[in-house]
C-alpha cells in the first residue's frame, strides 16, 4: 500500500481520445486497487492550471496522439516539476515524428522502410512511388489516416484531395512491406516476448482491428524461428535506446518471409505511449511473463521521474 498521489491524464481532444479514455480508466482502476490515491483528469487546454492546483506526486500519462505523446504534455510536466511516466520530451517528440524517427533508427542499424514526404494536394493524379505503398500522417497513431494503395490501383486514393480531409496536408508515403505483423515491447531495460497480430477481417491492423473485441488474433509467442524472434527483441531494444525512450515502449515490425520475398525484417515505428486498453498488446505481453496489469501500472508509477 502507498499514499502516493497519482494524477492519471487521459482523454484530450485529438482523434485518439476514446482510446485514451479507455486506457486511462483501466490504469486508474488498477492503481486504486494497488493502494494509490488517484485523481482522474480528462485533459483539456487548461491542464497546466489543473495540475498546478492538484500538485500530484506523479502524473501517469495515458494520453495518446498529438499533445499527449509528442513532447507537449511532457514539457508542461517538466515545467511544473511533476514526475511522469513513459518517455521524456525529446524522445516523445522524436518517436512521434515518423520521418525523423526513421532517420535515427536507420542510423543505429535498425532497418526501416523506403519512404517519401508528400503533400496530399500534389499526389491526386499520379503515384508518388510504384504501388503497392502506404500513405500515413507523420504525427498520428492508432492507424488514423492510413491508406494502403494496392498494385492494381491506377491512381492515388481520391480522398486525399477531399476538402474534409481531417489530417495535415504533409504526409509520409512508404513502401508496402508484405508479410507478418509482429510487435515487441520494452519494459525498463528488457525486451518482452513477441506477438504476431492477425486481423480477423483479413485486412491491415487498422483502428477496428486494434480496439474492437475480436478485431484481431494475437499469437503469443509468435510462431517464428528463434533467430528472427531474438532479432526482433534485439531491434526493439536498439530502437528504444536510439530514440532515447524511457519506461515502456513498443516496436512494430513487418517480416516478409514469402517465397519470392527477401526475408527482410523491417521496423515500422516505435510507440512511446502504447495502449493500455483491454485489447492492447503491452498488457498482454507483460501478463505472458507473469506481470499483472496492476503490477505493470504500479511499476510505471514507481519508474516515473522528470528529466527523462
Amino acid at each position: 500500500m502507498t499514499n502516493k498521489h497519482v494524477a492519471v491524464l487521459m482523454g484530450g481532444w485529438v482523434h485518439e481520445r476514446p482510446v485514451s479514455l479507455s486506457s486511462g480508466t483501466d490504469c486508474a482502476d488498477a492503481l486504486e486497487k494497488a493502494g494509490y490515491q488517484v485523481s482522474r483528469i480528462d485533459v483539456d487546454r487548461n491542464v497546466a492550471a489543473v495540475l498546478s492546483e492538484l500538485r500530484p506526486d506523479v502524473a501517469f500519462n495515458a494520453l495518446h496522439g498529438p499533445f499527449g505523446e509528442d513532447g507537449c504534455i511532457q514539457g508542461i510536466l517538466e515545467f511544473l516539476e511533476i514526475p511522469y511516466t513513459h518517455s521524456g520530451v525529446m524522445a516523445s517528440a522524436l518517436a512521434m515524428n515518423k520521418v525523423k524517427a526513421k532517420a535515427v533508427m536507420a542510423a543505429s542499424g535498425v532497418k526501416v522502410t523506403e519512404h517519401l514526404i508528400v503533400n496530399r494536394h500534389e499526389i491526386g493524379r499520379e503515384h508518388p512511388m510504384k504501388p503497392p505503398y502506404v500513405i500515413k500522417p507523420i504525427n498520428e497513431g492508432s492507424s488514423f489516416g492510413v491508406l494502403i494503395v494496392r498494385e492494381d490501383q491506377a491512381y492515388p486514393p481520391q480522398e486525399l484531395t477531399a476538402s474534409e480531409w481531417p489530417y495535415p496536408d504533409v504526409l509520409m508515403c512508404e513502401k508496402y512491406i508484405p508479410g507478418r505483423e509482429l510487435t515487441c515491447a520494452v519494459i525498463g531495460d528488457r525486451a518482452t516476448d513477441v506477438i504476431e497480430i492477425v486481423p480477423t477481417g483479413g485486412g491491415f491492423y487498422d483502428y477496428d482491428a486494434k480496439y474492437a473485441e475480436g478485431g484481431s488474433k494475437h499469437i503469443l509467442p509468435a510462431k517464428i524461428s528463434p533467430i528472427v524472434y531474438q532479432k526482433i527483441q534485439t531491434l526493439a531494444l536498439e530502437a528504444h535506446y536510439a530514440l532515447g525512450c524511457r519506461g515502456v515502449s513498443r516496436a512494430d515490425f513487418r517480416f516478409n518471409e514469402q517465397e519470392d520475398g527477401t526475408g527482410e525484417l523491417i521496423c515500422l515505428e516505435v510507440n512511446t505511449q502504447p495502449g493500455m486498453t483491454p485489447t492492447s498488446l503491452v498488457p498482454e505481453l507483460a501478463g505472458h511473463e507473469g506481470m499483472s496489469f496492476q503490477d505493470l501500472v504500479s511499476w510505471m508509477v514507481e519508474d516515473a521521474s522528470c528529466c527523462r
